[in-house]
Formats: structure tokens, sequence, C-alpha cells
């Protein structure tokens, strides 16, 4: 996604060109550094396994796991390494976790690049975020995602294709796409079942997976949660301070109305192009904690 969604009168053209270029070096080194980690709480979960400490393991091990949403979501924006088909086998091997096939996700994600906010073409907002106490509840469960994200699954493999953000040349693809899916999943489950892993696979992958997940739902719905409908990507965009570790994890995009604006820019440029925009922001929060509240405090607000 090369287009410019943000104001070009803030960063000159120049400039912009050089926060735009791709970095192999970054982009294997975060990568690395993320997958590492995740071996090493992998590990720990089967060190405590059968023992209390597996109550902290797992949670830290699906931490690890569930933000693989990052790196998923800067491949599809083929930013993270400078090759087009290193970025697309990635964004395939961290999408295989979360049930998330990379060709579908990236014209979902474009297309909200395109209409953020706007609640008549912005997938984001089909359904609409929740409004009500009981509905945040259930949002936050992270039940729905997993709902649809296998029913989603399942639909393409039969080769029904509906959504309108997906262009007539690439239904066949996510059709292909969904079957290869599902095809690694049920191959990944007999392999286990028959080799006597099938209790790793569900330490490793299931349980974490599905624990974690109300903290993807929280971290997403702090992106545009309460922000102002409209255009203007410095307005319908929250950006939020955090921490180095969540930085991290996360491949810079706590600074989500920057990537907004200037969707080309790849994740470890993001910090010096907050240092030119910080200034013209209209939603910031001091923590993903600061901006989950006044998310929740505004439910049922208009």
């Amino acid at each position: 996604m090369d287009e410019i969604f943000g104001p070009r009168d803030l960063i000159d053209s120049a400039t912009l060109r050089t926060r735009s270029q791709r970095s192999d070096r970054r982009g294997l080194f975060q990568l690395a550094a993320h997958l590492a980690l995740l071996v090493a709480t992998g590990a720990l979960v089967l060190a405590t396994a059968g023992s209390l400490w597996l109550l902290l393991a797992l949670p830290l091990h699906g931490i690890a796991l569930t933000f693989l949403f990052a790196p998923l979501h800067e491949t599809i924006h083929r930013t993270a390494l400078r090759s087009r088909e290193l970025n697309d086998a990635v964004a395939i091997i961290c999408g295989l976790p979360l049930l998330l096939p990379p060709i579908w996700f990236r014209h979902f994600h474009f297309t909200h690049h395109r209409w953020t906010q706007d609640p008549a073409r912005d997938p984001e907002l089909d359904p609409p975020r929740p409004t009500t106490t009981r509905a945040w509840l259930w949002h936050v469960t992270g039940l729905p995602y997993w709902i649809a994200s296998i029913r989603g699954l399942v639909t393409h493999a039969i080769g029904q294709v509906s959504e309108p953000y997906i262009v007539a040349r690439d239904k066949a693809g996510v059709v292909r796409e969904a079957r290869v899916f599902l095809g690694v999943y049920a191959t990944t489950i007999l392999l286990a079942a028959g080799t006597g892993w099938l209790e790793a696979l569900v330490l490793l992958w299931i349980i974490p997976a599905v624990l974690t997940q109300p903290l993807l739902r929280l971290y997403l719905l702090a992106e545009h949660g309460g922000c102002p409908f409209g255009v203007d990507m410095l307005r319908n965009t929250r950006t939020t301070r955090s921490n180095a570790i969540v930085r991290f994890l996360a491949w810079n995009m706590p600074f989500h109305a920057e990537h907004h604006a200037f969707p080309g820019v790849p994740f470890h440029a993001l910090p010096a192009l907050h240092q030119r925009l910080g200034p013209h922001l209209a939603v910031v929060s001091a923590g993903y904690g600061a901006a989950n509240l006044d998310i929740f405090r505004g439910l049922g607000r208009p």
C-alpha cells in the first residue's frame, strides 16, 4: 500500500522517501527476536506442564503467539522486508496460528485503510464496535473473532467469496488459501494425535491462543475506538503511548495514527515519524489502560 493518506504539508517528500525505505536487516532482526521469544515461552510451557507454574507460562506464551498479528500486519503491507516474496511467506507463517489467511486479510485491511471510520464502507465496522457493556464483554472474550474466522475459512473453502472488498481476480486465491489453511490444520492435528503430541499442541497453540485473544481485542479496540468518524487520519485514529515491551510485541503499531497517515512507512521508522506528526495528532492516550477506560466510559454515547 503505497498511497499517501496523510497531509502532505506536514512532511516533505524527501523525508518521506527516507522514512519509507524497507530494511531486510531491521525486519529480519525484529522477526527473529519475536520468534525467539515465542520459542522461549513455548519451552517454558512444556517445562512447566503439570505444575502450577504452567498458569504463568501459558499467558506469557499466549501473548507472544497472539501478537504474531503484528508481523502479519506489517508483512501484508509488505513493509517489513524489502522482498515481496519474503513478506508474503512470513505473512503465511504468522497468519496460520491466528486463522488469518493473508490474501483475504490484505483485502480486508486495505479496505479498512481506504475507508477508515466510514460506517458504510470500513469492514472493521461490520459489525459495529460494541456500544453496550454486554456487547463489549462479548467482544472482548475473543469468541466472536474465532467464530467469524472459522466460518470465513469454511465458507471460502467451499468456494463462496461474497465480501465486496474481494476483487474478482483474487477470489480464486482466497478460496485456495482457505483450503490450504484448513488442510494444514487437519494434517497438524492428525499428526499430533498419531505421534502423541496432541496434548503439546493444545498447550502450545489452542489454549494460549484462546486465553490471550482478549488482550488483542483490547489492543485493537484502542486503535480507533472512541475516535471520531471522518476522513482525517490524524483524528480518526488513536496513537497510544506505551512502554518498550508493548512497542516490541506490536512492532511499533501503537504509533497508529502515524501508520494510517502514511501506511507506506515501515514499522522501524514510525517512532521518527511520530516526532514529526505528534503535535498534530488529535487522539493520543497515555497507555492502553487509559485508552480502553475512555472507550468503556463512552459506551452508549453517540
